[in-house]
């Protein structure tokens, strides 16, 4: 993966390569240089092949060439989410076992402890104001290195899944598995010579760690780089950009931005979103305000990316509730519970296969023979559908499926009636235990500025719209929705919010 980013670096190596929002500029040849000195500082350390090097730091560019680093020295990269607290990651640190691990100088003190009693031996801080005992070390190493070859089989990455069943998952990415969708997703989303990205998301997650990273090194093109989302920001330097991916949630903020407009926008190529649905309404606005149609796109941190709305108008167009067609060398079908194929449109699990579809589960082997059919299709726990055209939907997790009285009731088609009536800006439907029906719907919804709802009378409208056994039980209009860093509603903590609502 390293060898292949290394090589499409531009001949000028002087030029920009990122431009934080604080004004510093790193050029290609910086990239090179640094790379190859944290991978020496690494490769000194005598690390057994496979090693795991564990990062939870805050984001800095320094990071992303730790991450680049890790790669050009033969190592495997574990990012961890920065919200992480002392419980998760002494799991972490347990089962993934990493010779390394990098936190912040304020967290040193803990997570030290806690590596350190894992049999971790080696321990570095790295801040984001460029310091720290990694950066201090590798400063004495030389800025030559000869990249470790790598094959596609060999593991590149492990991205522990969220978790909101049970244990997260350690889901082990290969460097073809990176690679091929890396070169999969510039070819499709069109990426040109001058291109310019502004980069605005979490490096330690698939989003905008490989699929941002990766699509502007990949294409030599310079990154805007923001340590955190400043809508203000990002509208300002959109007339130097041309790409910027987000998840739903980053539209929303830029919405409220009085100068975002045509003007704004006039320069920008693409405007891509994932991570978690965009409502139709975000990607309404967003086209009148900006003459700009966001697309979207579908992947999991198991296969990083694997649909994507056309980039190109020939391909067909960008569909607002659809998350397109499946990228080529991709396959995506939709099978009911009992493997069995359903008609063109109809509802069931959505199952995946191809070069991006991770290896497994790290030392879950039983998990991993578990979550593939036996003709070798990866089963995403994602329901969904595709139409006749081809366009794949959807629906929700297969976790978040409610099975009231016996009849399944999908959140996503209930919620989108729900965000549909007046005064409503978003809403979740989650299942709670019930003594009649097994399960029941409730609604949890937040309300647009200004207006006023009430929760009766947004049961009493779904009354007259939708089947009696999808109706929710109750409804409850609140401040806002809680979400993981990525912008997804955590439905998780709704349920146990409300699980002993009909006990």
């Amino acid at each position: 993966m390293f060898a292949a980013l290394r090589a499409a670096f531009p001949a000028d190596l002087d030029s920009a390569a990122v431009e934080t929002d604080s004004g510093l500029v790193y050029s290609w040849r910086d990239l090179d240089r640094a790379t190859a000195m944290i991978a020496n500082l690494l490769r000194a350390l005598n690390l057994p092949a496979g090693s795991r090097i564990a990062v939870q730091v805050e984001k800095s560019v320094e990071a992303m060439l730790l991450y680049l680093a890790t790669l050009r020295a033969g190592y495997v990269f574990l990012p961890l989410n920065t919200a992480y607290q002392s419980a998760e990651i002494e799991y972490f640190v347990g089962n993934a076992e990493p010779a390394v691990v990098v936190c912040t100088s304020r967290n040193f003190g803990w997570v030290s402890k806690i590596a350190f009693k894992a049999g971790t031996r080696h321990v570095f801080t790295l801040d984001d104001d460029r310091t720290g005992s990694l950066l201090a070390r590798a400063a004495h190493h030389s800025d030559r290195h000869e990249v470790v070859p790598a094959a596609a089989d060999d593991l590149a990455a492990i991205v522990y899944t969220s978790g909101t069943t049970g244990r997260s998952k350690g889901a082990m990415l290969t460097h073809g598995n990176m690679l091929s969708n890396a070169q999969v997703l510039k070819d499709y989303w069109g990426w040109v010579k001058d291109d310019v990205l502004i980069h605005a998301l979490p490096i330690f997650h698939v989003h905008g760690l490989f699929v941002a990273i990766h699509g502007a090194l990949l294409n030599g093109s310079k990154m805007i780089w923001f340590a955190k989302f400043d809508p203000r920001g990002v509208v300002r330097r959109m007339p130097e950009a041309t790409v910027f991916m987000g998840v739903p949630t980053l539209y929303v903020r830029m919405l409220a931005e009085p100068a975002l407009d045509r003007s704004a926008a006039r320069k920008m190529r693409l405007f891509i979103s994932g991570s978690a649905p965009l409502l139709i309404e975000t990607f309404n606005e967003w086209k009148a305000r900006t003459g700009h149609t966001i697309l979207e796109r579908y992947g999991m941190s198991e296969t990083i990316m694997l649909t994507s709305n056309p980039y190109d108008p020939k391909d067909g167009e960008r569909l607002g509730g659809t998350v397109g067609f499946p990228l080529p060398g991709v396959g995506v079908r939709v099978r009911a519970d009992d493997g069995n194929e359903v008609p063109v449109g109809e509802i069931g699990g959505i199952q995946v296969k191809g070069p991006n579809v991770f290896k497994g589960y790290w030392l879950m082997p039983e998990k991993t023979r578990e979550e593939f059919t036996a003709d070798g299709w990866f089963k995403t726990g994602d329901v969904g559908k595709i139409d006749e055209r081809g366009y794949v939907t959807i629906v929700g997790r297969s976790k978040d499926l409610i099975i009231s009285g016996g009849y399944n009731v999908y959140p996503a088609e209930v919620e989108g009636y729900i965000n549909d009536l007046p005064g409503v800006a978003e809403s979740a439907l989650v299942g709670v235990p019930h003594p009649d029906f097994g399960e029941v719907g409730v609604a949890i919804v937040t309300a647009k500025p200004g207006a006023q709802l009430d929760g009766d009378a947004i049961v009493a409208r779904l009354k007259a719209q939708l089947a009696n056994f999808k109706i929710p039980k109750r409804c409850f209009v609140v401040e806002e929705l809680p979400r993981n860093s990525m912008g997804k509603v955590q439905k998780n903590l709704l349920r146990d919010q409300h699980k002993q609502l009909f006990a």
